[in-house]
């Protein structure tokens, strides 16, 4: 169980922070910027959650996700080494990219078929969706680009789980935007 006594230990006062199992990493290491910017996007969440409060069944599934995220966070945070570990660390597993394929199909299935890109906006909560939805993009590719340095591991299931909730987060934004309807849609070359 996390116990924290302390907020601040003045460790990270050098520019590195401890990783789960102990080592430590510049805080620029970009392992640390992949779990920050999962951190990031559970915060966006959050935000977004303050809009959601009258789709009570969507606010449960990003309640869900936002724990499933201090979950990937962990994960991202205690890098396989191979060696063995005192204790079994968090990792995203299947069932939980499985559970996210399922919500989307469900709300996906109130909307119609798009015809063209949707906008950023409709309502506060579509917003927040979409903004919450660029930072967990960012967050994949950097946990892509973090997958492939040599030495460095991150599953399959936790690069699934970013690229799944993206999708999940459009498709709730899309739903909040009455089901469709209130989307703004991109209008190419409309300015010129």
């Amino acid at each position: 169980m996390v116990k924290l006594n302390k907020i601040y230990t003045k460790t990270g006062d050098d520019g590195t922070t401890g990783l789960a199992a102990g080592p430590r990493r510049l805080k620029s290491d970009l392992r640390v910027e992949a779990y920050g910017t999962i951190d990031e996007a559970n915060s966006a969440i959050g935000l977004a959650r303050l809009h959601t409060t009258e789709h009570a069944d969507l606010d449960q599934m990003l309640m869900r996700i936002q724990n499933d995220l201090f979950d990937l966070g962990a994960d991202l945070s205690t890098p396989d080494t191979g060696e063995a570990m005192a204790y079994e660390p968090l990792r995203i597993i299947a069932s939980q990219v499985e559970r996210l394929e399922t919500e989307i199909d469900r709300l996906n299935a109130d909307l119609s078929p798009l015809r063209s890109f949707v906008l950023p906006g409709g309502s506060a909560a579509a917003a927040a969706l979409h903004l919450a939805r660029t930072i967990t993009r960012r967050a994949e590719r950097l946990m892509v680009a973090l997958a492939r340095i040599e030495g460095e591991v991150v599953s399959a299931e936790a690069i699934a789980y970013a690229n799944r909730l993206s999708d999940f987060l459009f498709v709730a934004a899309r739903w909040v935007n009455d089901k469709g309807a209130s989307d703004v849609l991109w209008v190419p070359g409309k300015n010129r």
